[in-house]
């Protein structure tokens, strides 16, 4: 099968997005997708960041089985020249927009830490401080979740914890921010920059938590290995959204978050968790 076209590899321009796209949407991890596929994971890692340019047709052939799909599918299937979107740029110039997930397109938190609250007769206060207190460690994937379910149950004062399964039982999609994101995909590439523990952003688009599309780019702090507001994950996206920084639009409900991206040329918006609504609407304006 030939790899390259007018000069310039096919692969080398969409091959490392696709596949990840094509894991992410099959609901797997880095690790389970190398074991189906019997690859090394620092072989995919690679790939999928366009650190290898031109890999083996023999590794891209057992890649495309384990995900399901065929192997034209997996190369071919660029989304930018998709004929069903009309891709364009606000007035401002922005033609890519990021959306942050906890706190902008789920909602969790507080519900979470009263359920455990609840549970395990402590207070609230106490939960919400524990989790924060390790909450870093585990989006940048220093931390498992079983050893951050470990710490969580020690610093509360219980003898064991799953905050995976209060997460996903207590998170719930925003309609408001769900249908925009809908509503925008075919004018504007659309991508999911989040601060997020391991396995649990597969686990919300695995149960229907987060709109079903084929995101143009995915920044999972656990899989990159930092979170937002350092300066390396907002590099990584912008690499991974092809773009430069002045084209490129940041959700956030976090201020420091928005702050570091705006130190580097992002066009940013402050997400009201409270007030879902009106933040849509100012979203909407900034992309007349």
């Amino acid at each position: 099968m030939a790899m390259h076209e007018g000069g310039s590899s096919v692969l080398e321009k969409i091959l490392g997005k696709r596949i990840q796209a094509f894991r992410q949407r099959a609901g797997l991890t880095q690790q389970q997708l190398c074991n189906k596929a019997n690859i090394s994971y620092s072989t995919l890692t690679k790939i999928e960041r366009g650190a290898i340019k031109a890999p083996s047709i023999f590794t891209v052939s057992a890649i495309s089985k384990a995900l399901g799909c065929n192997l034209d599918e997996l190369i071919g299937n660029d989304q930018e020249n998709d004929p069903s979107r009309h891709l364009k740029k606000s007035r401002n110039g922005i033609s890519f927009i990021y959306f942050d997930v906890n706190g902008c397109l789920v909602r969790f938190y507080q519900r979470a830490f009263i359920k455990i609250a609840e549970e395990f007769q402590v207070s609230t206060d106490l939960v919400e401080t524990a989790f924060w207190h390790f909450n870093d460690d585990a989006c940048r994937g220093t931390l498992s979740i079983a050893e951050f379910n470990k710490k969580l149950a020690e610093k509360i004062g219980i003898n064991n914890i799953e905050w995976q399964s209060y997460y996903l039982e207590a998170a719930e999609a925003v309609p408001e921010t769900r249908e925009l994101i809908k509503s925008i995909f075919n004018n504007y590439k659309v991508g999911l920059l989040t601060n997020i523990m391991p396995g649990l952003l597969t686990s919300l688009r695995r149960l229907g938590r987060l709109p079903n599309l084929p995101y143009d780019a995915i920044v999972d702090s656990s899989e990159v290995g930092y979170v937002k507001p350092e300066q390396k994950i907002y590099e990584i996206a912008k690499e991974r959204a092809g773009l430069s920084s002045n084209e490129i639009l940041l959700i956030d409900d976090t201020r420091a978050n928005l702050v570091a991206a705006e130190r580097l040329g992002w066009h940013v918006l402050w997400f009201d968790y409270a007030n879902p609504s009106s933040s849509v609407e100012r979203i909407k304006d900034i992309l007349i």
